[in-house]
């Protein structure tokens, strides 16, 4: 088998077009994967669930049941994340926010969306004012979001959009990360904001209603996995493996006996134990199974991030859906774990 997975945090030097512009697993490899182990480089932001996920991925030896030998590189924003994409070094970002994917392709970014990461939501307006009480509440308020046309603040006009709200009347301010903003909603420095479901209730804090965004925006992906064309066209096979790999884990963690496996590996990410806010993750996890288990997007779903960018006016009009997505990869890999 080859080397365990490297986790460095270390950043990506190059900036992008848009920055700059086994246990219960199993221990045997899949037949489809024996043989000598393909290097992968992957790329994902330095958010905790991702540490979290990356940890499993080592500690139950995923990559390697696919003969696979990964470096995994966390960046701190989406810029150096495309940058690593863009340039060829990274070779696959498999879970990360991807509405800037559209506008980098409409502008000549060689690149394509190949696969849904987590599909649903995982976050929540949370807030600590008690005459806050609905989104409507919201108007003239402010909320903690990241920076404007991203993410976090993507969600936040899609939920305020379906409840008839104009995000005009919301004052938004950029005070960055979900756990950054987490701290300003509990220390009140903002009157609301977005953060991961399982901070809610923590710090006198509580979801608004219309703002759970898996229960009430369930079109938005918040995570999907793309690669540059390059790397699609000279990679392709290691490609569908790492997919098979990420499939394999979203099955793991929202349908196997995973518990123990999801608090060690909790611990080890974060870099302390935490059973209490790991078994609210996990169990969040299985009850709500927010992971593309089957890997595959839908036009529609595509289709739907296309529309959000061009109603911010991030990109000009919805391109082709041949033209940004290749889901024959995500097929592919999900065939190696038939």
């Amino acid at each position: 088998m080859g080397k365990l997975m490297r986790i460095k945090r270390r950043d990506v030097l190059r900036a992008g077009l848009l920055g700059g512009v086994g246990l219960a697993i199993g221990g045997s490899f899949p037949v489809h994967a024996q043989g000598a182990s393909r290097k992968i480089n992957i790329v994902n932001t330095s958010g905790g669930t991702n540490l979290v996920l990356a940890t499993i991925m080592k500690q139950q030896g995923i990559f390697e049941q696919f003969g696979l030998e990964a470096t995994i590189t966390n960046v701190s924003d989406g810029a150096k994340l495309m940058g690593g994409i863009l340039t060829g070094e990274m070779d696959i970002c498999p879970l990360s926010g991807f509405g800037q994917v559209f506008p980098a392709i409409e502008k000549g970014a060689k690149m394509k969306v190949l696969a849904g990461g987590a599909i649903l939501p995982m976050q929540a307006i949370l807030t600590t004012k008690p005459d806050i009480k609905t989104l409507k509440d919201l108007e003239g308020r402010t909320i903690g979001t990241g920076s404007l046309g991203a993410l976090i603040h993507q969600m936040c006009v899609a939920a305020l959009s379906k409840a008839g709200i104009d995000d005009s009347k919301v004052n938004f301010v950029n005070i960055g990360s979900a756990t950054d903003i987490f701290r300003a909603v509990a220390a009140g420095t903002v009157d609301a904001g977005s953060s991961e479901i399982w901070q809610i209730g923590k710090n006198n804090t509580r979801a608004l209603d219309g703002g759970r965004f898996w229960l009430d925006i369930p079109d938005y992906t918040y995570q999907a996995g793309f690669a540059s064309d390059g790397v699609i066209q000279n990679k392709r096979e290691t490609l569908v493996r790492a997919l098979a790999a990420y499939a394999k884990l979203y099955r793991f963690i929202q349908d196997g006996d995973s518990k123990e496996a999801f608090l060690k590996g909790f611990a080890a990410g974060m870099g302390k134990p935490d059973d209490e806010a790991a078994l609210e993750q996990w169990t969040f996890y299985q009850k709500v199974k927010p992971f593309a288990s089957s890997l595959v997007l839908s036009q529609q779903k595509i289709d739907y991030m296309q529309n959000l960018n061009v109603s911010f006016k991030i990109q000009s009009k919805v391109l082709p859906f041949e033209k940004v997505a290749d889901m024959s990869i995500a097929n592919d890999a999900i065939k190696m774990l038939a």
